[in-house]
């Protein structure tokens, strides 16, 4: 059976019934990033990256650190040297509500991350905080488990607990899709097919 992963988080997320979109401003560092995998949450306080740290410790392989900086754009927590830590321990990719730097050297590497953009100013390690149960970003709460899928369009998060159900739905959205173009193809518009009103 096809994986969740083989979906694009547009039909993810219709798939959802609109549910678990994060904020568009959270985009992949370099265009055609993907991201696919367990999430391993952490808060991470605007300014300080300790806890960045213990994540990369933390996290188990093939996860991918989610992180809420408080959408703060005015410092870099994360860069080259962290990135080739995560890489070390088969993370599998980062999302930050915040900012990133040193991206060209991320991006050589080939380490999937979406931020809200890029700082060159550094921050402290000094800010410690027990690993949370979950995080919250714009209107989507993360626990941890919680799959995550990013690609060019966005990222969207599923309950683990909703895997199965969610890829069954993109099955079917995807025949659906694939039906609107046969006819589309044959000729039909696509708002007759839809049955709009116009």
């Amino acid at each position: 059976m096809t994986s969740l992963a083989d979906f694009g988080t547009a039909t993810i997320h219709e798939a959802s019934g609109q549910k678990g979109a994060l904020p568009s401003s959270i985009k992949p560092l370099v265009a055609g990033m993907r991201v696919y995998g367990p999430a391993f949450p952490v808060r991470s306080p605007g300014g300080d990256n300790l806890m960045l740290h213990a994540a990369i410790l933390g996290a188990p392989k093939g996860s991918i650190i989610v992180a809420d900086a408080g959408f703060e754009s005015e410092a870099g927590p994360w860069g080259d040297l962290m990135t080739l830590s995560a890489m070390q321990k088969g993370i599998a990719g980062l999302v930050i509500s915040g900012s990133v730097r040193d991206g060209d050297d991320i991006a050589r590497y080939g380490f999937p991350v979406f931020c809200t953009g890029q700082c060159i100013r550094g921050t402290t390690k000094k800010m410690k905080g027990p690993a949370p149960d979950t995080v919250r970003i714009g209107e989507v709460t993360i626990a941890p488990g919680d799959i995550i899928v990013g690609d060019n369009d966005g990222l969207v998060v599923v309950d683990a607990n909703m895997v199965r159900t969610v890829t069954e739905a993109c099955h079917k959205r995807e025949e659906k899709e694939a039906s609107f173009r046969s006819r589309m193809e044959a000729g039909e518009s696509l708002q007759s097919i839809m049955g709009l009103v116009l």
